[in-house]
């Protein structure tokens, strides 16, 4: 039973896929975090961070709970992947504009990316882990 348990046998463990996507929600305002910390240094200096920095950062912190689903799956786990980045860049494209649009007093439209990527990073996650569950459990 340890064998299979370490050689990756394809499943993921029970049909709760709304953790992955409360983690990945956690480890977002941790990234938030980090980048703030690194803004208020910066700013006595002059200098704030990029928001395309600012996504970057807290994408790749935030992308553990994906990651970890993706390895735990079973061989169909392609059309997942193709599945939640389509969710990811859907979300995204309609959220950015919706956000440019509320707040139009934003000096950097960027920060409308920022958001729609923020927004859509979890809905990803969720949709990867709903086709992944569901492709294993067939």
């Amino acid at each position: 039973m340890a064998d299979e348990e370490e050689s990756g046998s394809g499943s993921i463990p029970g049909p709760s896929w709304d953790r992955p996507v409360v983690a990945t929600v956690a480890l977002e305002l941790g990234g938030l975090a980090v980048s703030g910390l690194i803004a208020l240094v910066g700013w006595p200096f002059g200098w704030l961070p990029d928001p395309s920095l600012v996504g970057l950062v807290t994408g790749l912190i935030a992308i553990g709970p994906a990651a970890e689903l993706y390895r735990g799956a079973g061989p169909p786990r392609r059309l997942a992947v193709v599945a939640a980045l389509l969710a990811l860049a859907t979300v995204r494209l309609v959220v950015t504009p919706a956000v440019n649009w509320v707040f139009p007093a934003l000096a950097d439209p960027d920060v409308g990316s920022l958001v729609g990527y923020l927004v859509a990073l979890p809905i990803g996650v969720a949709v990867l882990a709903r086709f992944l569950t569901r492709a294993n459990a067939a």
